[in-house]
């Protein structure tokens, strides 16, 4: 599937630089696991991303505060998954492109 981007550049919605929203090893992680699984709870995310807790949560407050990243609670556990917004689809695309081209080069 490749994504019409001609209107990103139209919408009226606030977005921070990429610079920032990849701004860190960590960032990128979550962002990376977040793609690869959908949706999972903050006790995973930590584990896969072998991170801290408080850094997990400032990434994800962070991506919940420019809207990359929702939430659903059930209770005391809380889900997060990517948004539906067309950059972050954009940024779904490149790490998916990118993690089929590492495996493809492994197999060479």
């Amino acid at each position: 599937m490749t994504l019409d981007l001609s209107n990103i550049l139209t919408q009226q919605e606030p977005f921070p630089p990429i610079e920032e929203v990849l701004s860190s090893k960590g960032k990128i992680k979550i962002l990376k696991i977040l793609t690869l699984y959908d949706e999972l709870n903050i006790s995973e995310i930590v584990r896969k991303a072998q991170l801290n807790h408080a850094t997990v949560t400032q990434h994800l407050d962070y991506f919940k505060s420019i809207a990359i990243v929702e939430e659903k609670a059930f209770g005391r556990i809380k889900i997060y998954q990517l948004t539906d917004d067309i950059k972050v689809r954009v940024i779904r695309e490149l790490i998916e492109f990118w993690e089929r081209s590492e495996s493809s080069s492994a197999l060479k």
